[in-house]
């Protein structure tokens, strides 16, 4: 099989959207990922994978530190920012939660100290110890297939 019709089957598990984020020397940084899951409940561990050419992984390597901010229907905007698709020209201001930058207006922050790491292919899991955690209330966005999604509960509420 090649890599387009492995990348199609991938696009059809509909996912939530996160942006993952880290300070270096007072700077903030942050890269969209849609490859984030719980792991554990005890202790509380999550999972996100970053690929190993991203600008983004040294970052995490080198602080020890990320926060997931799981981002709300709405926020397409910051996804693409964020995945390097679109450019803004005044740039983007983060919010604060337990020291960490995050989304201001995500339906979930999760701010983490990395507990372990496994390179696997062409990208490095890191498994998050989660420090805190902030939930608000919102919808959640989605993507499936390349495109965003609002979701719509199946009995209508």
């Amino acid at each position: 099989m090649d890599d387009r019709l492995f990348r199609t089957a991938m696009s059809k598990f509909a996912t939530g959207v996160t942006v993952i984020s880290t300070e270096v020397d007072g700077a903030y940084h942050g890269m969209t990922a849609n490859a984030f899951m719980s792991v554990s409940l005890n202790p509380q561990l999550i999972l996100v994978s970053i690929a190993n050419k991203a600008k983004f992984k040294p970052m995490v390597d080198q602080t020890g530190t990320f926060a997931v901010s799981l981002l709300a229907k709405g926020q397409e905007d910051i996804s693409m920012h964020f995945a390097g698709q679109i450019k803004k020209e005044e740039g983007f201001t983060f919010a604060s939660f337990d020291g960490m930058p995050v989304i201001d207006g995500a339906i979930a922050t999760i701010a983490c100290d990395v507990h372990n790491t496994s390179v696997q292919g062409d990208h490095t899991l890191y498994i998050g110890r989660v420090r805190d955690i902030a939930v608000a209330d919102g919808d959640p966005l989605a993507y499936f297939s390349g495109k965003y999604y609002d979701i719509q509960l199946a009995d209508g509420n």
